[in-house]
């Protein structure tokens, strides 16, 4: 097996080579010659699928799927053991495999012995400090005018709004401003934009290739194939033409881009090659949006049915923004229960669903399983979320009080992960969080959001998670005294450092 610079392998395909005694990992009855563990299971709904077996199997169990034999993870006590970086390292499985024909050896697709992965790393790095995300917030705020704009002429003609669809277009259009001075036009579309169809083929494509045998490939998604050419195509277009405009108008206002195109490593003095600089960008269109609109939909969706979440963050929005006719980017940070209906949102459906872990060198997980030097494991974020010895027997309630500081403290680390773990987390999670936020308390100061009671959540699997066909309708609030009374104000919460990761923990 080819060796990586650091010594470690690329990885197992296969978890018989790594996992010396996976007979003891528990499995689903009835598998089937050939086919494996797919009794039961949809093409359309591999994750799902996964994780009502995880319920049944226990916190660690395998799969196994033409001919490929695969361990899951998810008990909070084998997670964290998997979060360990002396033992661990990020494991590119192959459902990221897959993207690597759109985004190559970008930030999120890399693999650990790439050296294009540190050196994009320490040049962007910057690009999302204190300093660059006070930049940004003006351009969020117009991006989420323009979202209120549109909500609004729904509701003076009454109609509802197709919620992941329009965060779609929030999101992108974010990260096309704030990143690269772009403007993709979304919300003057009466469809959606192609770079987002686009992008859409090629995270459901890559889902497809996960549940067809590599041999059959050419042959069962041929067709397929050619459209997928053509997404990664018109991508590659799209991100070339931006790119070739910025280097005919010169720097702009410092955002990523520029960083890419301009700034050197700040010890070795390398640069970005033109071919990385694309993936990079790509990386960041794709990865940037497509996560947060789904976790900003599912907030909102459960905001909708959650009147009494939905007041009482109505009532802290009011409190701290006050009348100020925008809030300032510090006000965002202080939307601690906002921030909580978020990140509870996160742990119900992270936008993520998983990650892999693979092992340094040999080593026995949990004290349990023996794992040899390159053997990886999936963790099954969802259920990880939804461990009950970690979040109590009532874990699949909707209950953003389980992130109030105390809580926090009083959890065990690595427990929540919606941005993976270690070295190799999400470098824009902290752009994702205020972002989100910011778009919840816009939407929260202005509208009352009103669900179909017909609509029971179902969630569409692209590799990233949505709701599937929400749609809500957004009721203008009434104003000043009119408003009815506010929710008392829960006790004060001490500060906390924006400097953290999500769970505010310094060991996650």
């Amino acid at each position: 097996m080819a060796e990586s610079r650091n010594g470690l392998p690329k990885g197992f395909r296969s978890a018989e080579t790594g996992w010396p005694e996976l007979r003891r990992i528990p499995r689903p009855p009835g598998r089937l010659p050939l086919l494996g563990d797919v009794l039961g299971s949809s093409p359309r709904t591999p994750l799902q699928d996964t994780m009502r077996q995880a319920e049944r199997l226990g916190p660690v169990f395998r799969r196994r799927a033409f001919g490929k034999e695969f361990v899951f993870v998810w008990g909070g006590a084998f997670a964290a053991d998997l979060a360990d970086e002396e033992r661990f390292a990020k494991h590119v499985g192959l459902g990221i495999a897959n993207l690597r024909p759109v985004a190559g050896d970008g930030l999120f697709t890399a693999y650990n012995h790439e050296p294009n992965w540190q050196l994009a790393h320490d040049v962007l790095a910057p690009g999302f400090s204190r300093e660059a995300m006070a930049g940004y917030h003006p351009m969020m705020l117009d991006v989420a005018e323009r979202l209120i704009a549109h909500w609004d002429r729904a509701e003076a003609a009454g109609r509802t709004v197709d919620v992941p669809g329009d965060m779609t277009k929030l999101t992108l259009e974010t990260i096309a401003r704030t990143g690269f001075g772009h403007d993709f036009g979304s919300f003057e579309r009466a469809r959606p934009h192609p770079f987002v169809t686009a992008m859409v083929g090629t995270l459901t494509f890559a889902q497809r290739r996960n549940t067809v045998p590599a041999a059959l490939t050419p042959w069962l998604l041929r067709r397929a194939n050619r459209r997928n050419t053509a997404d990664i195509a018109y991508l590659d277009r799209t991100v070339d033409d931006l790119v070739s405009a910025r280097r005919r108008s010169g720097p702009g206002e410092g955002d990523l881009l520029d960083r890419m195109l301009e700034t050197a490593h700040p010890v070795t003095g390398e640069r970005l090659s033109a071919e990385n600089v694309r993936r990079q960008v790509i990386t960041f269109l794709v990865a940037g949006h497509e996560t947060t609109s789904g976790a900003l939909s599912f907030a909102l969706h459960y905001l909708s049915r959650h009147p009494e979440a939905a007041a009482r963050a109505r009532a802290e929005v009011d409190r701290v923004w006050g009348d100020a006719a925008t809030p300032g980017y510090e006000q965002v940070a202080r939307l601690r229960y906002v921030r909580r209906v978020l990140d509870e949102s996160l742990r119900l459906w992270p936008t993520a669903p998983a990650f892999a872990r693979e092992a340094r060198a040999d080593t026995v997980l949990g004290g349990v399983h023996p794992m040899r030097r390159g053997a990886w494991a999936l963790v099954l974020t969802p259920m990880l979320h939804r461990d009950p010895e970690v979040w109590g027997p009532d874990a699949g309630r909707f209950d953003p009080d389980r992130f109030e500081a105390a809580a926090v403290r009083s959890r065990a680390p690595h427990t929540f992960k919606p941005f993976g773990t270690g070295a190799r987390a999400c470098i824009g999670r902290q752009f994702a969080l205020h972002e989100a936020t910011l778009v919840l308390g816009l939407l929260l100061r202005r509208y009352d959001l009103r669900p179909d009671p017909r609509y029971r959540l179902r969630v569409t699997e692209r590799l990233t998670l949505m709701p599937e066909g929400l749609r809500l309708l957004p009721e203008r609030r009434r104003t000043g005294a009119d408003r009815g009374p506010a929710v008392p104000a829960p006790a004060r919460e001490p500060e906390v450092s924006e400097a953290r990761c999500p769970v505010r923990r310094a060991a996650d």
